[in-house]
């Protein structure tokens, strides 16, 4: 699930948490490291795969539903021994490149899953909720100017998980920044070409920014093809949590941010865990949290940056691992 991140400097805004991954060296096959009495796998699990493998994940995995207590409920994993490394970042990267974890947490969009071979064993017990790529917009706003929600929504049909880790590999390997990247993506759509110069003439609105590279590219994606269709928009870069960023958009300090479905959800319920693995399901809900707000939710995309459960290859080969559950197989 996303959480909010600091960010140094700027007016009080926004920012969304998702520490990005550095490309580095290979993969090599996991041996399974001496126990730790404190963190060793109970007597029931001693015999599953995953309790002679060392689990590395953010810090605050073992406190997080969605982490080793998500886990352990709903696959039934005890791992020998939790190792805290960063949040999806270059420290639990290259702890599973070098085999100093056999399985980790990365992040489902991370270009770095790809560059380095590594394998994202399929949720196939759906744990993680759906936090898809959805725009969160002043409700007034899409009612004035329904234009907006036809030109978000074309923009989040056509962003697929793959046109997504595609768009955060030229941002974290090419170095492009977001405004190149985003009008690249675009015309490559066809969707400038389409644009209405007029449809959103004398309309002034404010894309929510981030210093998270994703997020970045997609208030990119709305700013561009907003403008291109005659709507004047302005970037906000801040720094803030949701308890800041909500009520900034609730009082039009700015109009739309990307959000995360199911993050975003449980922020607006008061965490009472309503999210589903569903992305239609959990926009759904979103919209109902929200609209006590003055706010709205428009179509997820099909596109979702959420817990990934990852190994190396040769892990993957080795134990024939494809799903989660299989990390429950006998070990040998």
């Amino acid at each position: 699930m996303r959480n909010f991140r600091r960010v140094a400097g700027g007016a009080v805004l926004l920012a969304l948490v998702v520490s990005a991954c550095t490309p580095g060296a290979g993969s090599q096959t996991p041996t399974p490291a001496a126990s730790n009495p404190a963190s060793a796998a109970p007597t029931q699990a001693a015999a599953s795969l995953a309790s002679t493998f060392i689990f590395g994940g953010p810090p605050e995995c073992p406190q997080r539903p969605f982490c080793l207590p998500g886990l352990a409920d709903t696959y039934g994993l005890e791992f020998l021994e939790f190792k805290p490394l960063d949040s999806g970042g270059p420290i639990t990267v290259e702890a599973l490149a070098n085999g100093d974890v056999q399985v980790a947490l990365l992040f489902s969009s991370d270009p770095t899953i790809r560059a380095r071979n590594f394998v994202e064993l399929e949720d196939d017990l759906g744990l993680q909720r759906a936090d898809n790529l959805v725009p969160v917009i002043n409700a007034q706003l899409v009612e004035d100017n329904p234009v907006i929600t036809d030109l978000l929504d074309t923009v989040s049909a056509l962003l697929t998980q793959d046109a997504l880790i595609e768009l955060n590999r030229q941002s974290t390997e090419d170095r492009t920044n977001p405004e190149d990247i985003a009008a690249g993506w675009l015309e490559t759509e066809g969707l400038l070409d389409e644009a209405d110069s007029t449809a959103g003439a004398g309309v002034e609105l404010t894309v929510g920014r981030t210093n998270f590279y994703e997020q970045d590219i997609l208030a990119e994606l709305y700013a561009q093809i907003l403008e291109a269709n005659g709507f004047t928009v302005a970037r906000q870069d801040a720094s803030g949590t949701r308890e800041v960023v909500f009520p900034a958009l609730e009082d039009g300090q700015i109009d739309i941010l990307p959000e995360y479905a199911a993050t975003a959800l449980e922020y607006a319920n008061g965490s009472a865990g309503e999210a589903t693995a569903d992305p239609q399901e959990t926009t759904e809900l979103l919209r109902a949290a929200l609209e006590p707000r003055g706010l709205t939710a428009l179509e997820p995309a099909q596109a979702a940056d959420q817990n990934a459960i990852v190994v190396t290859q040769a892990t993957a080969d080795q134990y024939g691992l494809q799903a989660i559950s299989d990390l429950a197989k006998p070990a040998p």
